[in-house]
């Protein structure tokens, strides 16, 4: 059996956990929107037409915070379309996606769902075909309090107080060929300066994210942070990262090391940021925002990624996960937790149907998927610090990693409750572990709850029919005693033990 030790003391933290990491995204795209979270019609839908079987998983899953509404379509998405009576709203063509746009559901019914749903929202300006004016007009709308054109035309469409969205983000993936205006990175970071210049202007403590590269292997990648921080350095707060996990080669070895290259690229943006900040002699330092995230990779060509026709709400990007997958996402929640000093948030791309957690049939159920699982629990017991380990365990190479440790593992501690949880993935694909960790300076503790993610067959999937397949279990082989956590970690399996004061 392998054998992995890990120390946690409290008086070592990384920095506090931004609750912004546990967000996710919503965009109009195929069934997000339309059949996901918005169906009036739906046996469980309220009088603003929200599915409340969506409404009530959403919560469950624990998103903190919703990115809207996008994504690839923001980049051709005019705001004034979105508001308004519902029958004046013009009808349009995305062609970001294929698909024909009805605007049925827009800026202000986003507003009402996150409400409901108790998130954050977190608001895209359009910076492809639009520019500083109307993200300034668009912001006005939304926060003013009024006495102004814009924020009384909001109080006119029937909501009387601001909105008050305090994380905007800069356009989305604005140096990618397939996005409507692309740019060069001195285009965009010239239109970003100017747009969070007029936004600053308009509404104080805003929190501001501008993109990075769409992911880590495009070819303007690090001089593309670079040269668009060197130009809005003192008007942003955060700078985002996109990464998806692919596994074309169907080897489980080498897709465990993806979550390495996300830590790789959290390191490297992180450095270039710093970069900026010493050329100005700067203490400001830029945050990382992981604004799109999941595993993709199977629906992601043909019609499947862009629809023929222009349908309204056409079944796109709706990957069905299965249980490596879920694998994956649970390291992922790991390694952005364990930088929790530079990333403040973070969005799973998407929350409904379009490479989802939760999956529905239009006019039927919802369901779990089961990258479900591992978000809900990170989230519910990501409270309070993060702690520094130290990890002694075994290493295997695959992919580009040459010493892959064989535990990935984070300790959360929450000073007010006095919880502190331990994750941990066992990357082994054939052997047991055995783990023994130490809890120093958080004095007497019991064992409150453990959980485990295990199936004995990778390519297991949830369904309609059968949606417990993929799930967490009490974990069977766990204890705590003298601070000292002590558990066997099947081949495989993410693991969750939660303690507790004594």
């Amino acid at each position: 059996m392998l054998k992995s030790h890990v120390i946690a003391d409290r008086d070592f933290v990384v920095a506090s956990l931004d609750r912004r990491l546990f967000g996710t995204f919503v965009e109009h795209l195929g069934r997000c929107v339309y059949g996901g979270i918005y169906e009036p019609g739906h046996p469980t839908a309220d009088e603003n037409g929200f599915r409340g079987d969506v409404l009530a998983l959403a919560r469950e899953l624990g998103v903190t915070i919703v990115r809207y509404p996008g994504g690839n379509f923001v980049s051709g998405f005019d705001w004034e379309d979105s508001v308004g009576p519902k029958a004046q709203r013009p009808v349009r063509l995305d062609v970001a996606w294929g698909s024909t746009e009805t605007n049925q559901f827009g800026t202000n019914e986003f507003i009402d769902w996150c409400r409901k749903a108790e998130v954050e929202p977190m608001f895209a300006v359009n910076l492809g075909t639009r520019g500083p004016r109307e993200a300034q007009q668009f912001l006005e709308y939304c926060n003013h309090p009024g006495g102004t054109h814009f924020s009384e035309l909001r109080k006119s469409h029937g909501w009387e107080q601001p909105h008050d969205i305090r994380f905007w983000c800069l356009g989305n993936e604005m140096d990618g060929p397939w996005q409507t205006g692309s740019k060069t990175a001195l285009e965009y970071g010239r239109i970003a300066t100017e747009t969070a210049k007029v936004m600053r202007w308009t509404d104080e403590g805003l929190v501001l994210a501008v993109c990075g590269s769409s992911f880590c292997d495009m070819p303007t990648y690090g001089e593309w942070e670079y040269t668009v921080l060197d130009q809005c350095f003192e008007h942003v707060d955060l700078i985002s990262l996109h990464q998806y996990f692919e596994n074309h080669e169907d080897e489980i070895d080498r897709f465990l090391t993806a979550i390495d290259d996300l830590q790789g690229f959290i390191t490297e943006v992180a450095a270039i940021a710093d970069a900026v900040a010493a050329k100005r002699r700067s203490v400001k330092r830029i945050m990382l925002s992981i604004d799109e995230w999941n595993v993709w990779y199977r629906a992601r060509s043909g019609e499947q990624l862009r629809a023929r026709g222009w349908p309204q709400a056409p079944r796109l990007l709706e990957e069905i996960y299965n249980f490596e997958d879920a694998l994956i996402v649970g390291g992922a929640l790991l390694v952005m937790m364990n930088a929790a000093d530079r990333v403040k948030s973070a969005c799973i791309a998407q929350l409904v149907n379009a490479i989802a957690p939760i999956m529905t049939e239009t006019g039927g159920p919802a369901w779990r998927q089961t990258i479900f699982h591992p978000f809900a629990l990170a989230s519910r017991y990501g409270h309070g610090e993060v702690l520094r380990l130290k990890v002694d365990t075994g290493t295997f190479a695959a992919g580009r990693q040459t010493k892959a440790p064989l535990l990935v593992t984070t300790v959360v501690h929450d000073p007010e409750t006095g919880q502190a949880t331990l994750f941990a993935l066992n990357r082994s694909i054939t052997e047991k572990m055995a783990l023994t960790a130490e809890l120093r300076g958080l004095g007497d503790r019991e064992l409150a709850e453990a959980f485990e993610l295990h199936h004995s067959d990778l390519k297991a999937i949830n369904t309609r029919d059968n949606e417990h397949e993929v799930s967490p279990r009490a974990h069977p082989a766990a204890a705590l005693k003298d601070g000292m956590l002590t558990a066997t970690l099947k081949p495989l399996s993410w693991n969750v033990f939660v303690t507790r004061r004594a």
